[in-house]
Parts: structure tokens; sequence; C-alpha cells
């Protein structure tokens, strides 16, 4: 009966030290946009240079007063690098491809946008509103850089998604009426997983 006793206290002790370290290896951060909050939970052990780059735009307000400039119902919501008026902002250097990472673009993720480069990214994010399996790396296809997940806020992408969109100087999918992001927030606290 006490090595029973024993064997179960070992597995509580572990499974809680399990537990807090995982918890310390997601930041949250809110999303403040004009549609409303979105809560996302940031992936800084798969995706460590990726992070590190999202939240030190974040830290620096970046991203406040940017539009969610590209939207395509039923696949993703893009934004972080332009303000209203289509004008881009200045970013610093790009960071390299993380999509090795064995994480998914599966509806609700958060990933980065870039160019036809692999190494491109730099500020611009997108949320998949639905799984984009295509995105994901694959030999020969170096794939988008899945960095974080919404835990909160599903139904302010899809709003956001059902935006009406325009051409503006050679841009496409351009919300007619700008979805502001007016403030992106760490959370003080971490995540219970």
């Amino acid at each position: 009966m006490i090595k029973f006793i024993s064997l179960i206290c070992v597995f509580l002790l572990s499974s809680s030290s399990f537990s807090e370290e995982t918890t310390e290896n997601h930041k949250i951060v809110t999303i403040l946009t004009s549609a409303g909050e979105i809560k996302v939970k940031l992936f800084q052990e798969e995706s460590p240079i990726t992070v590190k780059n999202f939240l030190q735009y974040v830290d620096e307000d970046f991203y406040n007063g940017t539009i969610f400039h590209r939207i395509i119902p039923n696949f993703m919501i893009q934004g972080g690098g332009f303000s209203t008026g289509m004008i881009q902002k200045d970013t610093r250097e790009p960071i390299i491809n993380e999509s090795r990472n064995r994480l998914h673009n599966v509806r609700g993720t958060i990933s980065m946008a870039r160019t036809s480069h692999p190494d491109s990214a730099s500020a611009q994010f997108f949320i998949n509103q639905r799984t984009n399996l295509r995105l994901d790396w694959s030999p020969g296809a170096p794939g988008y850089t899945v960095f974080g997940e919404v835990i909160s806020g599903i139904n302010v992408v899809d709003f956001i998604a059902t935006s009406k969109t325009k051409s503006i100087g050679g841009f496409e999918d351009v919300p007619v009426e700008p979805i502001k992001i007016i403030d992106i927030q760490r959370n003080d606290d971490n995540y219970s997983l």
C-alpha cells in the first residue's frame, strides 16, 4: 500500500511540474480590433524566432493603427503591415522560416505572411479562417510558419472574413470599411493548458 501511494505521489509531482513547464512555454496576446477581441496563444517552443519577432513588434506598439488589409472569406484574414489608406509601415529585417515545426495551418491558427521567398516574413501575419494544409511545409514547398492559435474570438475572425472587399491601387481583397488593429497586448497571466 505504501509503495502504491508513493507511486501516486511521484506521478502527481511529475505531472504538476510538466503542467507548469508547458504553461510557461505559451504566452497569450489579445488583439484588440475595431470588430472585437481575438485572444491568441503563442507557440514559443515550436516557433521561437517567430514568436520573439512578433512580440518585439507588439512591445514596440508597431501594430497599433494597422489594419486587416487582405480578407478572403473561407480562407484567411491578413494584417499587421499597412495603416488606413494602404500605407505600408517600415519593418525590421525579415526572419527565417520556421514552417518545419510540424504545426499545421488549421482553422484558428496564426501564421506569418511572406513573399515568395521563404525567409521574407517580417511583421505581417494571417489567421486561418479554415484549415489550409496546402500552406504547410512539405518537401519542395517551404510553407508558412504557424506560431500560435486563437483561444477565444474565432467568431470575430469569422465576422471580419465576411467584410466586403475591393481593389485599391493594385491591392486586392481590401475591406471597403477598414478593420483596424487598435492594439495588441500581452496578457500578464499565462494560459493554463
